[in-house]
């Protein structure tokens, strides 16, 4: 058996329990839990997916994260992604959700914020192959000239709407842990 996902309807209700690859072959909702990570200065963690995986090998991401899975929540989720994705264990902060039409499914995502300090990170190689912490002025032009995941457009455009300490980036303390 696949990973197991909740199926949602237009409202982020559960309708059932399904497997994660029918949810995309049938494009059905289900939910993503994802975090951008930032340190102190506003700085935001970009990362360039590893070549090998299944869903945007190589491509450069400022999302971390993942499906969400049955009976979890989207914190929970996000969470879980980025240890599993950074090896960090930090406070995830819940910012928004979108419901994405997805360059390959449809689902809700969840969006939330961590604070983290730079020397805490350590990419799982397997997901991540390189990465860096990029000022939102460096960040724009990464994304002019940089390929993307397609599914994080809306997101960033939100994100770095928001209103918090003055640079579009909401506020929050490092979180210094490992």
């Amino acid at each position: 058996m696949g990973e197991l996902v909740e199926r949602v309807d237009e409202r982020d209700r559960v309708i059932g329990v399904v497997e994660r690859a029918d949810a995309v072959r049938n494009g059905w909702l289900h939910r993503v839990a994802t975090t951008v990570c930032r340190d102190a200065s506003g700085r935001v963690l970009v990362c360039r997916r590893a070549d090998g995986l299944a869903r945007f090998p190589g491509r450069y991401d400022w999302l971390v994260g993942g499906a969400v899975e049955v009976g979890e929540s989207y914190e929970e989720a996000a969470g879980r992604e980025l240890f599993e994705e950074l090896g960090v264990r930090g406070e995830v902060r819940f910012l928004f959700k979108v419901l994405c039409r997805g360059a390959i499914s449809p689902y809700w995502l969840g969006v939330h914020e961590a604070v983290l300090s730079e020397g805490v990170v350590r990419p799982d190689p397997a997901e991540i192959s390189r990465h860096a912490w990029l000022t939102r002025e460096e960040l724009r032009a990464a994304r002019r000239t940089w390929d993307f995941v397609p599914d994080g457009a809306e997101a960033i455009r939100r994100y770095l709407g928001l209103s918090g300490d003055g640079d579009g980036v909401v506020s929050g303390r490092p979180y210094a842990g490992g």
